[in-house]
C-alpha cells in the first residue's frame, strides 16, 4: 500500500445518507479476487444511466468541477454488507480518505486494512466542507494522519479525528498486517533468542 502521511487534495461531494456497499460496488462486478479494476464500477448504477450506459451528469463523480483524493459522504458511509471490495473500489478509483461523520463498522476497518483512511467528523465539520466546496469546487483540504487532524485550507478550520494506533503506524508505513509481522521480524527473533535461554 501507499504511506499515507499528509494528504493536501481537493474533494468530491456526496451528501448521500446511508450509502450502502452495494451502491458503492454492485455485487454484479464481485467476480474477482484482485483488486483491481473496481474503480470502473465504483457507484455504477448511480453514474451511469441503465438503459443508454452513458453517465449521469448530475451525479458528483460526472461532475468535471469535482476532483481529488477525498470523498465528502453522508452519515453512515458503507452500511450493508459487509464487501471488502468497497473500500478496494474507491481505492482503485483513486480516493484515499473519506470524509463523514458516521461509517458502518465493518466498512471503516476494511477501509484501513486497504489504505483507506476513513476520517470521522462532527455533523459541524462536516457541513462546512460540504459548504466549502459547494462555495468553491476547487477547495483544498489537508488530512495529517500523525496529527490526526482535517483542516479546510481556506479557513484553516481544523478539527482532530480517531483513529486505531495501530491502524495509523499501518498506513503510515504503507503495511497491511503481513508486512507489519515482517517489520518486527528482528524484535521476534530476538524475542526466541532469549526464550531458548531461559
Amino acid at each position: 500500500m501507499e504511506k499515507f502521511t499528509i494528504l493536501k487534495s481537493t474533494a468530491v461531494p456526496l451528501s448521500t445518507e446511508n450509502v450502502d456497499t452495494d451502491q458503492i460496488i454492485p455485487a454484479r462486478f464481485l467476480k474477482t479476487t484482485e483488486r483491481k479494476g473496481f474503480g470502473d464500477n465504483l457507484f455504477r448504477d448511480q453514474r451511469y444511466d441503465a438503459e443508454t450506459g452513458k453517465p449521469i451528469e448530475s451525479f458528483p463523480l460526472n461532475d468535471s468541477r469535482y476532483g481529488g483524493k477525498i470523498l465528502l459522504a453522508g452519515k453512515n458511509f458503507g452500511c450493508g454488507s459487509s464487501r471488502e471490495h468497497a473500500a478496494w473500489a474507491l481505492y482503485d478509483y483513486g480516493f484515499r480518505a473519506v470524509v463523514s461523520d458516521s461509517f458502518a463498522d465493518i466498512f471503516a476497518n476494511n477501509a484501513l486494512n486497504n489504505g483507506l483512511l476513513p476520517v470521522r467528523v462532527s455533523m459541524r465539520f462536516i457541513s462546512e466542507c460540504f459548504a466549502e466546496v459547494a462555495s468553491n469546487p476547487n477547495a483544498t483540504f489537508t488530512i495529517d494522519l500523525e496529527r490526526e487532524t482535517i483542516t479546510i485550507d481556506s479557513s484553516s478550520l481544523e478539527e482532530h479525528f480517531p483513529i486505531d494506533a495501530y491502524k495509523k503506524e499501518c498506513l503510515m508505513n504503507g503495511y497491511d498486517d503481513v508486512d507489519y509481522l515482517v517489520s518486527l521480524r528482528d524484535e521476534i527473533a530476538e524475542y526466541e533468542k532469549r526464550g531458548k535461554r531461559i
